[in-house]
């Protein structure tokens, strides 16, 4: 069984994936951040590594759906290869930071690959207004991450919320983290866990 978490930064993905791949004893895919070359210059200089991010993150994510399916396991995965295209490559590219050339490239790859990639069985989408992302994102003081702009994060949360209006992949499970805090009050993570395993009994 695959299942992914998805989410704007600082919403709380990979705090949660953890905490899931614990309870259920499923085992964990993260998004490949310490070890990515590019995102500290990304963050420098978007348009100029823009391109040579997003592939990075197109590979590692192929790589990762490739693995789980041939694992034969249950695994959790902290975001999807389709945030990649529908929310983070279309985003720069509406921004001017990544070229029409540029993105086109990129897209004709990501088609090429979402042909042999199967959706996860359930997608949890973590929804978080921008304040609750921005004091998220301070909370966890990654210095990379210090010059990300309100507008920036308010761009892709309507790129998300668009996605996941028409998403159509597979079963969706969508949970409002605002007013949650599933790290500090176990109701809220029992809270979830409910959600979830209502969702998973009918996927047996």
């Amino acid at each position: 069984m695959h299942i992914a978490v998805t989410g704007n930064i600082g919403a709380g993905k990979t705090t949660l994936t953890t905490m899931l791949s614990k309870h259920y004893n499923w085992e964990a895919q993260f998004e490949d951040v310490d070890h990515n070359p590019y995102l500290d210059d990304f963050y420098g200089d978007m348009s100029k590594w823009s391109f040579a991010l997003q592939i990075y993150f197109l590979g590692s994510r192929f790589r990762q759906v490739k693995e789980i399916r041939e694992s034969g396991k249950n695994v959790i995965q902290d975001r999807t290869i389709y945030e990649d295209a529908h929310i983070f490559a279309e985003n720069l590219a509406e921004m001017n930071l990544l070229s029409e050339r540029d993105f086109k490239n990129y897209l004709s790859v990501f088609i090429l690959m979402k042909d042999f990639v199967s959706a996860p069985d359930l997608l949890i989408y973590l929804r978080a207004d921008v304040p609750t992302l921005v004091k998220q994102i301070s909370k966890r003081g990654r210095e990379y991450e210090a010059g990300i702009s309100i507008d920036y994060l308010s761009k892709l949360n309507n790129k998300y919320q668009s996605w996941i209006e028409n998403y159509k992949e597979g079963k969706l499970l969508i949970i409002d983290v605002d007013n949650l805090d599933f790290v500090e009050r176990p109701e809220d993570f029992g809270y979830i866990l409910e959600r979830i395993d209502a969702e998973l009994n009918g996927l047996f």
